[in-house]
């Protein structure tokens, strides 16, 4: 979604405002992106809370389950996986982040690695007194609820926000108050808004359904695994969350994002079938 611009330069600076008059070019956000926007939004903040009332009235898991899914996912994957990325990318400099295959390997090995420990770690503790299926259920629903409002919610937020001000001739207004090179730097990161196509807004949401289905299923697995000590269950968790974050990376600089999008929700939807059929089926609690 947020791919970089390519506007094009017109002309040498003179003076801060002829750069501004000569070189930037301020469009307009179409309605229609905006409204992938807020949909975005209201799905992001929407469809955790809908998940964990749907679950309870369900299966009467134990709603806490979801509070303590949204505090691993923020631990794990926005702390400390944040920090291993902060060491790892400035030790290695360009040799990881220049080198699409080895991006791609990282980034799903380390996301695999932090959100699975957290998971296993929930599992066997946070929840050890509430371990039941129900209940994974609801902490998956926490878990990938709060991934999606962080990761789409604020940003679209944010969108919306800018969104306003570029329509409304204020961000013009503001970026004058820059230095002429900060200017340009903003300015190409602003143009996304208005360059981006407005279908590919809309993509946002189903790219965010999937995951959160995902981390629902992976909560199955690791809590089937802790259940049962079936460790080829937590392996399968593991190797799942990097396959999909692996191919996503890979696929999206090959091919169009709304196919990576369908694929992934099809793949995902394939994923959560076979855990369903042969794991939670296969794990009901018995009286």
């Amino acid at each position: 979604m947020r791919r970089a611009s390519r506007g094009a330069r017109i002309g040498e600076y003179m003076t801060v405002t002829n750069a501004v008059e000569t070189t930037m070019i301020w469009g307009t956000v179409s309605g229609a992106s905006m409204v992938g926007m807020v949909i975005s939004l209201l799905l992001s903040v929407g469809l955790p809370i809908f998940l964990c009332i749907f679950i309870y009235k369900k299966t009467k898991a134990w709603v806490p389950a979801f509070f303590i899914g949204c505090g691993i996912f923020v631990g794990f994957a926005m702390i400390l996986e944040q920090i291993c990325h902060a060491i790892v990318l400035t030790v290695t400099g360009s040799v990881i982040r220049d080198n699409i295959w080895l991006y791609a390997i990282y980034g799903g090995l380390a996301a695999a690695l932090f959100e699975e420990c957290g998971r296993w770690i929930a599992m066997k503790f946070c929840l050890k007194k509430h371990l039941t299926r129900e209940n994974a259920l609801m902490y998956g629903a926490g878990h990938g609820g709060i991934e999606a409002f962080l990761i789409l919610g604020m940003s679209s937020m944010s969108n919306l926000l800018t969104a306003a001000m570029i329509n409304g001739g204020l961000m013009e207004k503001t970026m004058t108050a820059l230095e002429p090179a900060q200017q340009e730097v903003t300015y190409h990161q602003l143009s996304v808004l208005w360059t981006t196509p407005a279908y590919q807004f809309y993509l946002a949401p189903v790219e965010r359904i999937s995951a959160i289905a995902l981390q629902i299923a992976l909560s199955i697995l690791v809590y089937s695994a802790v259940k049962t000590g079936r460790k080829l269950h937590l392996a399968a968790a593991f190797g799942l969350h990097f396959a999909v974050d692996f191919l996503t990376v890979i696929c999206a600089a090959a091919i169009p994002t709304w196919v990576l999008e369908l694929g992934l929700l099809l793949v995902v939807a394939v994923i959560c079938v076979v855990v369903y059929q042969l794991v939670y089926v296969q794990m009901a609690e018995k009286k």
